[in-house]
């Protein structure tokens, strides 16, 4: 994964083509802003590119760009889930999403820790 500016790319690789593809998956109103490149540096230049392209083409189409992410989250929960949950926050004095957002910070605090072990 890459990022710049916020925005989030995936990267594949064509083996027989020896040719890097990057898709820019967080780009709102332009979903797919794709770029492509034979090296590691290339590949994160034309990714920049990319990204000031489309902050320029929503700028000339009078669009506002997308931000990169809004920091909502829309969760359906089994209602037993939900209640267990909701109990968890009051006992603790906090609400469920406060509760929530504790849970997703320690699995990727626990995510992190496990990916770094392996650099």
């Amino acid at each position: 994964m890459m990022s710049y500016k916020g925005y989030a790319a995936s990267v594949e690789f064509d083996d027989e083509a020896g040719v890097l593809y990057g898709r820019v998956i967080n780009a709102g109103p332009y979903p797919i802003a794709t770029f492509e490149a034979t090296d590691v540096s290339q590949l994160r230049s034309e990714f920049q590119k990319s990204v000031e392209e489309y902050l320029i083409s929503c700028d000339e189409d009078g669009v506002e760009p997308k931000p990169p992410h809004s920091g909502e989250l829309q969760l359906r929960l089994s209602p037993d889930l939900y209640t267990r949950v909701a109990e968890s926050a009051m006992r603790e004095g906090m609400s469920v999403n406060f509760r929530v957002n504790q849970a997703l910070e320690r699995m990727t605090h626990q995510s992190a820790d496990r990916q770094s072990n392996f650099v």
